[in-house]
């Protein structure tokens, strides 16, 4: 492998001759052997600096013309667009588990850009911190680009995924309207449900879970950037911080302002756990989404079988002809790692110390790793499982009526106790509920048809 000789503030440093980054990303790269190839810093994150340093540059231009001139700002903003398109993420090396503040991500972003910027130049015009960092710090950029990242990742990834099994939902309560079943409480069998009003259930647990969400990002909206290292803003221009949210919002087309106290940007992370709290809330209704989808599955003679979902691949090496609920299984274990990352998330945000958490990078990494596993999920079993389902009248029929809670009709008529007494009997003796409140004199077998209805039990009218 050649290479080229670039050095830092701690002198010279080898580096791959095909590869943009300079000293400060080599340290790094070299230093921090774990994780590596594997759990490497989040694109959404590279992609995030990029737009960054980019808006970066626009207000520095603004501000500070002489500095950052029209000339170098030309360079630069390609160099930038690159790094969001992800033509140049083989450039970024670097892995989660590094400098708790970010700072070798953003040196990493700045060498990068800088050398870029130069190529496209023709010239060494451009330095990594005089120019790719000015009027920042790794202390405001990462929690800032933690914050793009975040913003855009639920509003273009997340969201648009919920929608659709949304949807999905709304076409299944059309399709079953009016077919009634047992419903269940406590796995034990409840009073009569339409299949309609089941799925609503789960529907409207997803357009809540949305609905949190949202209330997460105008939080998520604000920019750390312009508080520089400690919060003060040192180095950075008046009207930096403001003039460079806008930039950020007008390249990524998202309403970002910045944050009315700096101090509390740098080092309080509570913004991402609340909203990752929202992300537990909407896996924890996957889990039971999907685990009422796989029990109402179950079977396909031995188990509940009152749906059909599709049978996509075949269930054991061992058993012919069996089939498996593979993506209610997917999407319950999705539901566990973002139960697991949740916890991450809270215990690295509450280790913040005085002026900075030095956790950021876990955080954005767990935050982001489930926001991108919760939308291809639900991509995924919206495509493989749900617009599939389909319902089993007959042994949602079966099953309705030699349900014993059917009984609860009857409390109007001849009391609780009396009807507690009637559905006791039809179980220890195995005979209906007609047969058993006949027998005990509650009702005669003409008034018992009169009443007992079990589909206007759930709301429908026969």
């Amino acid at each position: 492998m050649e290479y080229r000789i670039e050095h830092d503030s701690m002198g010279e440093v080898k580096v791959p001759a095909d590869k943009l980054w300079g000293a400060q990303t080599e340290r790094s790269h070299e230093n921090f052997l774990i994780g590596v190839g594997i759990e490497t810093m989040p694109r959404e994150i590279t992609k995030a600096f990029g737009y960054l340093k980019k808006a970066a540059a626009l207000a520095n231009n603004a501000l500070k013309p002489e500095k950052m001139t029209d000339k170098k700002l030309k360079s630069i903003s390609q160099a930038c667009d690159e790094v969001i398109s992800g033509s140049l993420n083989e450039n970024f090396p670097l892995v989660v588990w590094q400098t708790g503040s970010g700072t070798q991500s953003n040196m990493n972003t700045n060498e990068v850009i800088a050398n870029r910027a130069n190529q496209i130049a023709g010239e060494k015009l451009c330095h990594p911190n005089d120019d790719i960092n000015m009027s920042q710090s790794s202390n405001d950029t990462f929690p800032t680009a933690m914050h793009i990242a975040a913003v855009v990742e639920v509003e273009d990834k997340l969201f648009p995924a919920i929608d659709i099994l949304v949807d999905t939902f709304k076409k299944l309560e059309k399709v079953n309207e009016g077919i009634v079943k047992s419903g269940r409480t406590h796995l034990q069998d409840a009073v009569p449900i339409q299949f309609s009003q089941e799925i609503s259930g789960w529907r409207t647990s997803l357009e809540r879970d949305k609905e949190m969400l949202s209330s997460s990002l105008p939080y998520l909206k604000q920019l750390a950037l312009g508080g520089t290292a400690v919060g003060t803003g040192l180095n950075a221009p008046s009207g930096f911080d403001t003039l460079v949210a806008k930039k950020v919002s007008e390249l990524t087309g998202k309403d970002f302002v910045t944050a009315p106290n700096k101090f509390h940007a740098l080092t309080s992370k509570d913004e991402i756990v609340f909203a990752h709290g929202a992300l537990k809330a909407l896996a924890a209704d996957l889990m039971k989404i999907a685990n009422d989808v796989r029990w109402l599955a179950s079977g396909p003679r031995c188990g509940i079988g009152e749906i059909h979902i599709p049978e996509n691949e075949p269930g054991s090496s061992i058993m012919p002809g069996k089939v498996n609920p593979t993506q209610c299984e997917a999407m319950t274990m999705v539901a566990v790692q973002v139960m697991g990352n949740d916890a991450a998330v809270g215990m690295a945000a509450s280790q913040g110390n005085f002026e900075l958490n030095v956790f950021m990078p876990v955080i954005a990494y767990n935050f982001l790793q489930s926001v991108r596993l919760l939308a291809e999920v639900m991509v995924s079993f919206n495509k493989n499982c749900a617009v599939g389902i389909t319902a089993n009248k007959e042994k949602m029929h079966f099953n309705l009526y030699n349900s014993l809670m059917l009984v609860t009709a009857l409390n109007p008529y001849i009391g609780y106790e009396n009807a507690a007494k009637t559905s006791h009997k039809a179980y220890e003796e195995n005979i209906s509920l007609k047969d058993a409140c006949v027998q005990l004199g509650f009702l005669t077998a003409e008034k018992f048809d009169d009443v007992f209805h079990p589909e206007e039990m759930a709301g429908v009218k026969k």
